[in-house]
């Protein structure tokens, strides 16, 4: 086998610069010492691969492109599975809560409190007092004064009073539901 020429050292490299005096500033007037080249040719004749290496390396690859795909499709299976679980978890739970619901309907003590709740069921000899304005005192709006016979005019801007009355009306604690016709 021949061999190859030694790679440059530093026997054969160009002589160094004298050293500048550490007191002297370098300016733009001195010449640029040139970038060395590099061959890659050279370089690459340096780098020495047996055929075991090359085989190993396109093993490696082959390995890489085989199971990159395998391994996407398991972490997406992975993915879907965990959101199944969970989907099968909250399922699991509304069934709990169903059931729960169904074994309170079993108790007639809670089927009379709902047919009196929900649709005013009454034994026979009660006396059912419905209340319709239960509000407190404080979130009752407050009175009017009464009202004049007498249309009156006054000399201001309407837009303003507009303004005012749409904010004021929005921006009500509670609304005042209109009187049943």
């Amino acid at each position: 086998m021949a061999r190859r020429p030694a790679p440059p050292s530093a026997s054969t490299a160009k002589p160094a610069k004298p050293a500048k005096p550490a007191g002297r500033a370098a300016t733009s007037a001195e010449p640029r010492r040139p970038r060395r080249s590099v061959d890659v040719r050279e370089w690459t004749s340096g780098i020495r691969l047996s055929g075991f290496a090359v085989i190993m390396l396109s093993l490696v690859v082959l390995g890489t492109w085989v199971l990159v795909p395998t391994l996407g499709t398991y972490l997406e299976q992975r993915q879907r599975i965990a959101a199944l679980e969970s989907s099968v978890q909250l399922t699991t739970d509304e069934i709990a809560a169903l059931e729960a619901e169904r074994t309170r309907w079993d108790d007639p003590a809670f089927i009379t409190t709902k047919a009196r709740e929900r649709l005013y069921y009454v034994k026979p000899g009660e006396v059912v007092y419905l209340i319709d304005d239960d509000l407190e005192a404080t979130d009752l709006p407050p009175e009017q004064g009464p009202v004049s016979d007498e249309v009156e005019e006054r000399e201001s801007d309407w837009m303003p009073q507009l303004l005012r009355g749409v904010v004021t009306a929005g921006l009500a604690q509670n609304a005042v539901e209109a009187p049943a016709r």
